[in-house]
Order: C-alpha cells, then structure tokens, then sequence
C-alpha cells in the first residue's frame, strides 16, 4: 500500500502519519520520493509516499464467515433479520434454588421484531448496530447523542483491460478535518480494481442506491442542528462532493491527480457503500470509539459501541479485544 501526497501542504501530514506507523510498530514502513513510488506503481505520480509493504487484501466476506462458524461452534446462535422493537426488564424463573423454593433470576427482555413474536432474554446485551445504533440506543432508553446521518460512497471500478495500471493499494493523504477515505485504488479479490468513494449525504439509512428514500429517514437528519452546523461549516466541501457524484468527468478528475492515464473511457460506475457517520450536536464527526451505556436496570446492563471508526473491519479482532475487556469491566464479569 502506498499512501500518496500530491500536494507540498500534504507532506507533513504524510510524515506525522509515518512518525505515528513507527510509534506503533507497523512492519516496513518506509518514506518514498517520486522515482520510488513510479518504481512500485509505474503508472502513479507522486511528492512522496508513505510505503507499507505488508499491507494486504482480503475476502471479507469469508472471513466473517469464519467468526461466525468459530462463535456457533461455541454454544453461540445467529439470527437474522431480527427488528428490535423494544427493551425492558423481565423476570425468567431460574432452575436455581435456595432453601427448596425456586428462585427468579432478573433477565433483560429484549422484544424483537418477528412474524412469530418472539422474545430474547439476556442477562447482558453488547450492540454494534452501525446505521442504527442511536436509534437502539434510544429504544434501552440511553442517550441519543451521537446520532447517526448516513453518507453514501459510490466507487467507479477500472475496465478489466485497463486494471494493468493498478499494482496495489493506492491512498490519498488523510484530512484531519474529515475522517472519509478519499479517492483510492484498490484492487479486489477477483482483480478487478475499485476507484473512490466519495461522500454524499445518503436521504435513508440503507439508501445504497441513488434515488433510495425514507422520509423518515430523511426528516431525521436534515432536522439534527448538528448536520447543518457541519454543513454550513463545510459548504464548499459538500457541494463539491455532490457535484463529483453528479458528473463522471469530476471524479475521474480526482483520480488524475494520482494515475494521470486514467481517462472517462477506463472507468465504469460501481457499487456503492453507505458510511455509518456519528455526528454530534456541535456538528464535529465522531472520529473515535464511542462506548455507551445508562442509568437503571436496563442501562446497568448494556453495552453501546455507538462508533466504531475506519478500519473496523482491518482492525476487527483487536477491536473484539477492546469491546471484550470493556464488556468485562461494566459488567464485572
């Protein structure tokens, strides 16, 4: 993986990301003038980049596969499509006994969404709900801060014929000011290669698609004062991202800057992707973890990951790690 800077005002930040690699014993890393990146992706201009040779890709998808057969092959159960609907508390007769009288144990109910109305009882609840996890939040009766304003990613992926010019993970410097990736390159499991994404404000929360729409959706975010603080703060930068999502030539602009072969005739309209973005009421992206839980019963027994930052998926396991210690910490396991 090369992460590229194109700009002079890009290379201190290229350099307190290297100095930060280094504080965290990322293998390899190296700093990298222009001859060096054309030696390493000969299609690619650059200032300098920060080289991480032992950067890899994934299929992901199998290797969510594999937590879930290692979880079930631990007493654990999976379901699906199961809507929360509501929380609270419950009593379940326990098969303990003091003194020869059956004794109840206090159980958290968790009442689901399903055609045959059940229910799940649970003595503690962790919930990593991503596009929804203020509104979970706020059905255990938690706070709804952060909340959550979706932003659709659309990537552009190079023609088959034209993937030659794409050897690894090409990355952009990242902006303090906005934890988005970026246009980037990255080559596929298949060899295909994606391009981007942008950032666009997606109007309902699994709006993958262009004209996706949920009012409610919708008329949640736009009447939360801390998107329009972030929007007002950020007009120029928003108004460009929709006029990229709007136009191919634009973004294929962005794309210039790194691979200046890459014309309008190599790409094609990809998939797309919808960012999970906290948002506080300040209007200031949620760039951290965020842990949550309440006052009461319900509240003494849950645990919120309310954000969970890019890469949550590279970094997953030592995330599970964080979530685990912070599991056995609240709840004194």
């Amino acid at each position: 993986k090369l992460i590229v800077a194109v700009e002079q005002d890009e290379i201190p930040r290229l350099k307190a990301l290297y100095e930060r690699g280094l504080q965290n014993n990322v293998r390899g890393l190296k700093l990298i003038g222009a001859k060096e990146i054309q030696a390493k992706e000969p299609f690619c201009r650059g200032l300098m980049a920060l080289d991480s040779p032992y950067t890899g890709i994934v299929n992901y998808k199998q290797v969510a596969q594999s937590y879930a057969e290692d979880f079930q092959e631990a007493g654990g159960t999976i379901l699906t499509d199961f809507e929360v609907t509501n929380m609270e508390m419950a009593k379940e007769s326990s098969s303990e006994s003091e003194d020869g009288k059956a004794g109840y144990v206090e159980f958290l109910c968790v009442l689901v969404f399903f055609p045959q109305g059940e229910e799940i009882y649970c003595r503690h609840i962790v919930t990593c709900a991503g596009l929804y996890s203020d509104r979970l939040s706020e059905i255990s009766g938690c706070s709804p801060e952060p909340r959550i304003v979706p932003f659709r990613g659309d990537y552009l992926v190079l023609k088959p014929e034209k993937c030659y010019m794409v050897k690894g993970n090409i990355y952009p410097v990242p902006n303090p000011q906005f934890p988005f990736l970026g246009f980037h390159f990255t080559p596929r499991m298949d060899g295909s290669v994606w391009l981007g994404p942008n950032a666009v404000l997606a109007f309902k929360r699994e709006g993958y698609k262009l004209f996706d729409f949920s009012t409610a959706d919708f008329l949640d975010a736009v009447t939360y004062s801390g998107l329009w603080k972030l929007v007002l703060r950020n007009l120029s930068y928003g108004l460009s991202e929709m006029y990229r999502a709007c136009f191919l030539s634009a973004q294929v602009k962005q794309l210039q800057k790194f691979i200046p072969e890459v014309t309008i005739n190599d790409v094609l309209r990809g998939p797309s992707g919808v960012r999970a973005q906290a948002l506080d009421s300040d209007g200031n992206l949620v760039d951290d973890f965020v842990f949550d839980g309440g006052s009461g019963d319900i509240g003494s027994r849950i645990l919120h990951v309310r954000n969970a930052p890019s890469p949550a998926a590279t970094s997953s396991l030592a995330i599970a790690k964080m979530i685990a210690d912070e599991v056995k910490r609240r709840f004194e396991l």
